[in-house]
C-alpha cells in the first residue's frame, strides 16, 4: 500500500506513537499525532511532529471530514475501568465509514492463562483480567466496524513493551522482590522500536483482517527479564519469593500479572510481513542499548 499520499492519523500518540511518527517523518510523510495531555502535545511538537489534541472521553477531537479515506493507527488505551473499551466504541461511532483502514493495537493478555504453553493467533480468546477484557472488546469492535462499512482492519496483539527509557530501573533500585524462578510465569517482550516498525509495516501491507501476535518469539520468565535487565545496568538481582509470600508482599496488579504464562511464537509476524526484527531478544535489545548505572 502506497501511503505517500494518504492521511496518516496516530491517535493515543504517546511512546509508540512518536516513534511510528518518526518512520513517517523520515520518509517525508506528516503523520498528525492526537493526544489527550499537554504533556504529550508538546513532547510531541518538540520531536517536530504535527500534533493534535483532543479528549475521546469528552467527544472534542477531530472534524469527522478530515478523517475521510485516512489510515487510523488506534494506540489510545481503553478507558481505566469495565470490561468494553468505550472510547474506541466513541470513536468509531464518531467516525462511521469515514477511515480506509484502522490498526488496532490489542494485547497478548487476551489469550489468558495458557500454562505456559507455545501458542500462536489460532489460540482461542479467553481474558481473565478486565484489562484484557477491554482489548478483547475492542477487537470485536473493529471487527464489527469493518464488517458493517468495508474498512479495513488489522490487530497486533502485543506483549510487553521495553527500551532503554522503558526499563524497571527504580523498581530494580528499590530492590522489590520477584518470584522464585521455578515458579516464576513465561512473559513475551518486543523492543519498542521493532514495535513501531511491525506496525508500520503492516499498516502498508497486511490483508485487512489479519491479526499477528507482535512479540520478539523469545519469551522468558518474568524472574529472568528482571534479572538480565539488573546484571546489564548493574544493579542487584532483585530477591526471590514464594508465590505465598507474593501474596501479601506484591500489589494486587503485579499478582495478576503472575497468575498468567504463555509463550507466544511470532512465525506468521515474520512470514506474512517480510520482517526481521532488529532486537530478536531481550539479550539483543539490552546489549545495544545505554542504560546510565547509578548507585
Amino acid at each position: 500500500m502506497d501511503t505517500s499520499n494518504q492521511k496518516v492519523w496516530i491517535m493515543g500518540c504517546g511512546d509508540i506513537g512518536r516513534r511510528v511518527a518518526r518512520l513517517y517523518q523520515n520518509e517525508g510523510i506528516k503523520a498528525i499525532g492526537w493526544v489527550r495531555s499537554e504533556e504529550s502535545l508538546q513532547l510531541g511538537l518538540a520531536q517536530g511532529f504535527a500534533m493534535r489534541k483532543g479528549d475521546v472521553d469528552r467527544g472534542s477531537f477531530f472534524p469527522i471530514f478530515a478523517l475521510d479515506e485516512a489510515l487510523v493507527y488506534w494506540f489510545m488505551p481503553p478507558q481505566p475501568s469495565g470490561e468494553s473499551d468505550d472510547r474506541i466504541r466513541r470513536f468509531l461511532k464518531g467516525v462511521d465509514a469515514a477511515p480506509k483502514r484502522v490498526l488496532l493495537i490489542s494485547t497478548t493478555g487476551v489469550y489468558g492463562d495458557c500454562g505456559g504453553r507455545w501458542i500462536d493467533e489460532s489460540e482461542p480468546l479467553k481474558p481473565v483480567a478486565d484489562r484484557a477484557k477491554r482489548r478483547a472488546d475492542a477487537e470485536n469492535v473493529v471487527q464489527e466496524w469493518a464488517a458493517r462499512f468495508g474498512g479495513e482492519i488489522v490487530i497486533l496483539r502485543v506483549p510487553g513493551i521495553y527500551a532503554p527509557e522503558r526499563l524497571p530501573l527504580e523498581r530494580l533500585r528499590r530492590g522489590e522482590p520477584v518470584l522464585h524462578e521455578q515458579e516464576a510465569p513465561w512473559t513475551n517482550r518486543i523492543h519498542a522500536d521493532d514495535l513501531a516498525m511491525v506496525c508500520k509495516r503492516a499498516m502498508e501491507v497486511a490483508p485487512s483482517g489479519a491479526i499477528y501476535n507482535a512479540t520478539d518469539g523469545h519469551p522468558s520468565t518474568m524472574t529472568d527479564y528482571f534479572n538480565q535487565v539488573a546484571d546489564f545496568a548493574g544493579l542487584p538481582r532483585p530477591p526471590q519469593i514464594s508465590m505465598a509470600e507474593a501474596q501479601t508482599a506484591m500489589s494486587a496488579g503485579m499478582l495478576s500479572y503472575l497468575q498468567e504464562s504463555r509463550r507466544i511464537g511470532n512465525e506468521k509476524l515474520l512470514r506474512e510481513l517480510g520482517v526481521s526484527l532488529r532486537y530478536p531478544s531481550l539479550a539483543d535489545g539490552l546489549g545495544s542499548s545505554a542504560i546510565a548505572k547509578k548507585p
